[in-house]
């Protein structure tokens, strides 16, 4: 599903990013990865069907995917996505076959129909190999093939932002999103497939010893979001009354960790509940929701939430906060689930704006403590998490060339969003905001500036310097501050141009509120007993009068 009509200005836009890229050492391939190429922007993607037969024994996969696509203007190039060691077997449309060339993991198949505007196509491409391994997934991306406590294949899939192409060929930049798709998975007839959406049908071949999942889709869903994952799998599900009506729930774990599934997967309509309540009705009713155990720690797969926790709260037992509030849940089920309406329902264009994902599911995590143990639990957790923050560089990364920005985007980004909810002063404003922007880009891909002009828009504040401070600069604003007699003085330092962020302060226990700016302010206070609120993501420092 196509976000972005202006081809022409897009193709422009390509052009003129290659000089940038290369100016920063990106390659051509860079470029060809991660921005809207010529051949990418003339066709809007329809529907994907993707079939796939997976030999564990030989960590092998082959299979195609029909592409329908409908035509925005006349081309006769365009480009497919596929990384070594796949390989492209063939190519055809209309059962006529095609020849291509390629660059890298670009391949550019040269057409013979003529590409009518507003018709719709099929591209058949059929492909093969030995994917690349996950050594540690899901960081890395590719299949993990594992075994489980019986000594049973155990294999999945992860691709983020290395992207979809590393196992199955497709359009692999994230502008546009295919508005339905079909995953068929044939597998040893000893193992359950699982993959996004609903089943529709299971088939065990008369020979071969297969048997056959077919997943569907019916909503639109991003490249990365697609997901494979098999094993000896048990399941168990329940329905939830949620804001849409019934809702459905699919846990499918390994045999060995049933009754331990069922216990902590208790978290799951909690979960719900909670962000239900601040984001707005579950995205994707139509696909229902699942937990699908997986040999690695979790990915936030569309209606496959993919889970390797290890059935502990915490992430692996651990609280990244500090404070003690990160053991009250389970970190992959509510971070990942988290990403169901940040990731999956909004989506990023380009892997320059990742923190739109990351920074909002972060700061679900202290939302979801907001909403079950409340406001003094929530601030405890996110303030706790600063303490994971590098300041490395700025969030934001490079666009056009499949870059994205520092790993800050996670806990620097919730920081941003809690420092954001204190200046609005008005809780029931935040969160309409919140169900706001789920409903304003429901199933949409976006750009940071998008998300920006609609909470300044919404909250009706211009946050256009506060958001250039914390998303494009590595600085945190530092309050310097001294007394004098009945008096403080006080600015602010390290910030962008035009950043005047006001504070909250307590003296002798009452809320006052500070406006600084770059130049000293002097105001009176009775005394010296200034409490700093530490909900804002500042530094303060007393410097000698």
């Amino acid at each position: 599903m196509i976000k972005i009509n202006q081809n022409t200005l897009l193709i422009l836009l390509v052009l003129n990013v290659v000089s940038i890229a290369n100016a920063q050492n990106f390659t051509k391939s860079d470029t060809l990865r991660g921005s809207i190429t010529p051949e990418r922007a003339w066709w809007d993607l329809n529907y994907y069907d993707l079939n796939i037969k997976v030999q564990p024994d030989k960590e092998f996969i082959a299979g195609y995917n029909i592409i329908r696509y409908k035509v925005l203007e006349e081309s006769d190039i365009i480009q497919i996505d596929l990384q070594k060691p796949m390989k492209i077997d063939a190519v055809s449309q209309d059962k006529e076959d095609l020849n291509y060339s390629s660059y890298g993991s670009a391949h550019f198949i040269h057409l013979k129909k003529k590409q009518v505007p507003g018709e719709f196509n099929e591209l058949y491409v059929q492909y093969s190999g030995y994917p690349k391994k996950a050594v540690r997934a899901p960081w890395d991306g590719g299949f993990s093939w594992k075994k489980d406590g019986n000594g049973k294949p155990f294999v999945a899939t992860s691709c983020q932002g290395l992207g979809a192409s590393v196992w199955w060929p497709n359009k692999d930049h994230m502008y546009d999103e295919v508005d339905s798709m079909r995953i068929a998975i044939d597998v040893p007839k000893d193992l359950v497939a699982v993959a996004n959406g609903r089943l529709r049908e299971e088939y065990e071949y008369e020979f071969g010893g297969y048997k056959l999942y077919d997943w569907f889709v019916s909503n639109p869903i991003n490249n990365y979001g697609v997901n494979v994952n098999i094993g000896d799998y048990v399941h168990f599900g329940e329905q939830y009354k949620g804001e849409k009506g019934t809702l459905d729930f699919d846990y499918y774990v390994l045999r060995e960790n049933l009754e331990k599934a069922k216990e902590q997967f208790k978290q799951a309509p909690l979960m719900m509940e909670a962000f239900e309540h601040w984001f707005g009705p579950y995205p994707f009713y139509e696909d229902s929701f699942k937990l699908v155990e997986v040999p690695y720690l979790g990915m936030e797969h569309q209606s496959s939430v993919t889970y390797g926790n290890q059935y502990k709260n915490g992430y692996l037992g651990r609280d990244l906060s500090g404070s003690g509030w990160g053991l009250k849940f389970d970190f992959i089920i509510i971070h990942e689930a988290g990403h169901e309406w940040f990731a999956n329902n909004i989506t990023y264009k380009d892997v320059a704006d990742m923190w739109i994902h990351e920074g909002f599911t972060a700061y679900s995590e202290n939302l979801y403590l907001d909403y079950h143990f409340g406001k003094k639990a929530s601030a405890e957790y996110v303030i706790g998490t600063r303490a994971n923050i590098k300041n490395d560089k700025p969030i934001i990364g490079t666009y056009n060339v499949n870059s994205r920005g520092s790993g800050d985007m996670y806990y620097k980004g919730a920081n941003m969003l809690h420092t954001l909810r204190q200046l609005i002063e008005d809780d029931e404003l935040w969160r309409k905001t919140l169900r706001g922007l789920n409903e304003e880009f429901y199933h949409q891909t976006v750009t940071t500036e998008q998300i920006e002009n609609y909470i300044s828009e919404k909250t009706k504040k211009d946050l256009s310097a506060f958001f250039n401070q914390y998303l494009r600069t590595t600085m945190i604003p530092k309050l310097e501050y001294k007394f004098d007699g009945k008096s403080i003085t006080y600015r602010y330092v390290d910030i962008v141009k035009d950043f005047d962020m006001p504070v909250r302060v307590f003296v002798d226990e009452k809320e006052k509120w500070l406006f600084p700016s770059k130049d000293w302010k002097t105001e009176k206070l009775k005394n010296e007993k200034v409490v700093f609120d530490d909900n804002f993501y500042i530094r303060h420092q007393k410097v000698q009068s």
